[in-house]
């Protein structure tokens, strides 16, 4: 994982229009059955190459609702974020 939406989404849908590599995908489309967005982590790249900090949370109306999570598959992650910050799920905006 990179990022993880939270239960506080609304759906509004901000965060898919603005994910570069389109990995966010709506209430519908998401695999857990929870109504609430989801963030594919095997395409999350964080916005590295594209964004100084993940689009998705700056676009995001909710907050704190996208926090940071564990990396797992994802291409590309940040560097400056730690293991701690992963581990707490600390919103990625604050």
């Amino acid at each position: 994982m990179a990022v993880l939406i939270t239960d506080t989404c609304i759906n509004c849908g901000a965060c898919i229009d603005e994910c570069p590599v389109e990995a966010i995908v709506d209430e519908d489309d998401n695999p857990t059955g929870e109504e609430v967005y989801y963030v594919h982590a095997d395409k999350c790249v964080e916005c590295v190459g594209h964004h100084d900090e993940p689009a998705c949370a700056t676009a995001c109306p909710t907050e704190g609702c996208i926090v940071w999570d564990a990396i797992g598959d994802s291409p590309e992650h940040r560097d400056d974020i730690t293991d701690e910050q992963r581990s707490s799920h600390e919103p990625v905006v604050e």
